[in-house]
C-alpha cells in the first residue's frame, strides 16, 4: 500500500503491520488538524483489518512522541466565543477525540506505541490506548494538566487506572511530575525498555512476533483482558468541561501561551 502523508500524520501497511507516523511540528500537538487526520486514519482501519496483524504508532520528530493537546489553539479559540459556546465546542472536540481513542483501543489486532522523548498529556493518553508501550531510555511520561487547573481529557485517567496501580496513578496525576522511562517500566506503564533510538526497531520486531499467532485467538484474548471503561470516560469529559469553565483555568492557559520557555509545563 502506498504511504499516505497528510499534514499531521501518515500511515502505511508494511509486512502486515500498520505503521502510523505522527509528524506535526513542533511535537505532534493534538488540535483540530491532528484530530481530523486521526479520524481519517481510523476510518481507513476497516480496510486494513484483514491484511494486518498489528499496528505501530510512533513519531517522526526528534522532539518526542507527542506533547499533548494543542493548548495554544485551545486558548485562541476561547477568546473568540462566549463562555457557554467555548464549553460546547470543547465538549464536541472531546467526544470526537474519545471516539478516535476508543476505536484505536478496540482495534482487534495488537497495537504498539514506540515512544521516545516527550510523551505528555494527550500524548500519554494516545500511548495508553495501545496494548504495548516500547520506550527508549530517554522517554519521559507526564500528566501536567493539574498545573493548568485541569485533568486529562482524552481518556487518560480511566486508561491509566486500567493498566497500573491506583497509587502510581495518584502520584503521576496529582504531582504533575514526569516519570523517566526506567521508572515507567518499573511500575508497569512501559512494557519494553530499550536503548536510546531503538524504540521503533524493537516495536517492529515485536509486531513481527505477534504476527506468528492466530489472529482470531489474539483478538479474543485482547478483548478479554482490555475492557474499555466507557462510563468513566464519559465522566472524564464532563469533569474536564466543568473545570475548564473556571476563570482560573483561562488565566493559567494565558500564562502558558505567553511563556517563552520551551516546555513551560515541565517541573
Amino acid at each position: 500500500m502506498a504511504e499516505r502523508r497528510p499534514k499531521a500524520l501518515s500511515w502505511q501497511l508494511v509486512d502486515g503491520t500498520v505503521e502510523l507516523q505522527l509528524h506535526r511540528a513542533p511535537c505532534n500537538e493534538i488540535g483540530t488538524t491532528m484530530l481530523a487526520e486521526l479520524e481519517q486514519f481510523v476510518a481507513a482501519l476497516d480496510e486494513l483489518r484483514d491484511d494486518a496483524h498489528a499496528m505501530i504508532v510512533y513519531s517522526g520528530l526528534d522532539a518526542g512522541f507527542c506533547a499533548g493537546a494543542d493548548l495554544r489553539e485551545l486558548y485562541a479559540g476561547m477568546q473568540e466565543v462566549s463562555a457557554l459556546e467555548r464549553i460546547d465546542a470543547v465538549r464536541a472536540f472531546l467526544h470526537r477525540i474519545h471516539a478516535v481513542m476508543n476505536a484505536l483501543d478496540a482495534w482487534p489486532h495488537p497495537t504498539i506505541a514506540a515512544v521516545h522523548g516527550v510523551c505528555f498529556g494527550g500524548g500519554l493518553e494516545l500511548a495508553l490506548v495501545c496494548d504495548i508501550i516500547v520506550a527508549d531510555r530517554m522517554a519521559r511520561f507526564c500528566f501536567p494538566e493539574l498545573r493548568l487547573g485541569l485533568v486529562p481529557g482524552f481518556g487518560g485517567i480511566p486508561r491509566l487506572k486500567r493498566d497500573i496501580g491506583n497509587g502510581v496513578v495518584r502520584d503521576l496525576l496529582l504531582t504533575g511530575r514526569s516519570l523517566n522511562a526506567t521508572r515507567a517500566h518499573a511500575v508497569g506503564l512501559v512494557g519494553q525498555l530499550v536503548s536510546e533510538g531503538n524504540a521503533l526497531k524493537v516495536a517492529r520486531t515485536t509486531a513481527a512476533q505477534v504476527g506468528k499467532f492466530d489472529r482470531t485467538t489474539a483478538a479474543a484474548a485482547k478483548e478479554f483482558i482490555k475492557p474499555i471503561p466507557h462510563a468513566e470516560l464519559q465522566r472524564e469529559i464532563e469533569l474536564f468541561c466543568e473545570l475548564l469553565a473556571r476563570p482560573a483555568v483561562e488565566e493559567a492557559l494565558r500564562k502558558f501561551v505567553q511563556s517563552n520557555e520551551v516546555q513551560p509545563y515541565l517541573p
